[in-house]
């Protein structure tokens, strides 16, 4: 983290601030998956031009079949991750699922790189990993169920699953942006991820309800938030284009912790100020963790 500008540290807390707000809307949509549909499909209206834009000012190179794949199957994991974050939220709380699924990512890409790849940790990693796993027992608080209060929370299951997708997606994007260029990928992606939840709404829903159910307002809401994690999407590309992503990815991990104070908080979603104290403290444990790691891992 060392020697990151301050305005990359401004853009990428700008970043932050913009997907919690998107998740925030998501989170009160009426129905987070129609929501995200449509926040998707307004999103693409707006990448499309601009990927084009893109390849046609670099002369319209060739675009590489395993870049369009990649993109294809990232954009399909993206709508996975849709999917299950929108079943998360109808379950959960913002302020436990959006830490949950965010800090889940790191620990996987640990868990691969060490049982799978035969890599080792530091100091400063098994820390980290300690860190999370902590921040991530505080938060779920496991041992409840054990004493009776109540059963498995499916929100967890939910919020696990869609971290493993994060880390999935992101994967299969670090790849597609070195075989083309970020704004055209992110067309591809863009697409995708809308065609396949339009399909899954379509198909699946079972209420036969349209994209629009919710009426214009809620429409409207969800294509401002689609705005929104684009622009978020874009402001870690101009970031990653000037500095390390081991500088980058940690501040971006800071959601968790404004996640958390705006569930609790202005959601009302911890009813008592140590309930509080108590998720926002996890996720401050979780963010601590994705630095550790990224500074030792």
């Amino acid at each position: 983290m060392t020697g990151v500008d301050p305005l990359i540290i401004g853009l990428v807390a700008l970043s932050a601030v913009l997907h919690v707000a998107w998740n925030v809307r998501l989170k009160t949509a009426g129905d987070p998956l129609r929501a995200a549909t449509v926040g998707m499909l307004a999103a693409s209206l707006a990448i499309v031009p601009i990927g084009v834009g893109a390849w046609w000012l670099s002369g319209m190179p060739a675009l590489p079949m395993a870049g369009i794949a990649l993109g294809l199957v990232s954009g399909t994991v993206e709508a996975a991750y849709f999917i299950l974050l929108s079943a998360a939220y109808r379950r959960g709380d913002l302020s436990v699922v959006y830490p949950i699924a965010r800090g889940t990512a790191p620990l996987l890409a640990v868990a691969v790189g060490v049982g799978i790849l035969g890599e080792r940790l530091g100091v400063a990693g098994t820390l980290g990993v300690v860190a999370q796993l902590a921040g991530f027992l505080v938060l779920q608080q496991p041992w409840r169920a054990l004493q009776g209060h109540r059963g498995v929370d499916p929100a967890i299951a939910f919020a696990l699953a869609t971290g493993v997708s994060i880390a999935t997606y992101t994967a299969l994007d670090r790849v597609g942006t070195r075989l083309i260029d970020p704004l055209p990928y992110a067309a591809i992606l863009w697409v995708t991820t809308s065609v396949v939840l339009v399909g899954w709404v379509r198909l699946v829903a079972r209420d036969g309800g349209g994209l629009f159910s919710g009426g214009r307002d809620e429409a409207r809401r969800a294509a401002v938030g689609g705005w929104l994690t684009l622009g978020a999407y874009v402001l870690i590309l101009v970031a990653l284009s000037v500095a390390p992503l081991s500088g980058v990815a940690p501040l971006r991990e800071s959601a968790t912790v404004v996640a958390a104070a705006w569930g609790s908080v202005r959601l009302g979603e911890a009813v008592t100020g140590r309930e509080t104290a108590r998720r926002i403290g996890a996720s401050a444990l979780i963010v601590a963790g994705a630095l550790l790691l990224a500074m030792g891992g």
